[in-house]
């Protein structure tokens, strides 16, 4: 079985799903290149999933999730930091499923390894 990367977003500010942020997947082939692998954008309940394509599995690497949040935040009129946030991240173990959230507010974020 293929296993995949998925996310979602939960805005800390409003307390509900963060919905119709972009999200793009990337791997990185090389000490700056990087290949897409997949993209979505958070549904109403705030997940973006999944976000490898179809047959795509994962393989061991550097991986980035980069969510495009300054549509988000300028369709809610909030004075916001972050207009893009990137996490990078490593994946040791291919045969794992990798879900990594975004807790958002409009002056932070933080992320962590979910299940």
């Amino acid at each position: 079985m293929k296993r995949r990367v998925t996310t979602h977003v939960l805005d800390l500010a409003s307390g509900r799903p963060g919905a119709g942020i972009p999200v793009l997947l990337e791997r990185a082939t090389g000490d700056t290149d990087w290949d897409v692998i997949g993209r979505a954008s958070t549904d109403g309940a705030g997940r973006a999933e999944p976000l490898t394509e179809p047959g795509r599995g994962l393989i061991r690497g550097i991986y980035r999730l980069t969510f495009e949040t300054d549509g988000y935040f300028r369709a809610r009129g909030a004075e916001y930091l972050y207009p893009v946030i990137t996490v990078v991240f490593r994946v040791e173990h291919p045969d794992e499923d990798y879900h990594l959230p975004i807790l958002l507010s409009p002056f932070g974020f933080s992320t962590y390894r979910g299940s």
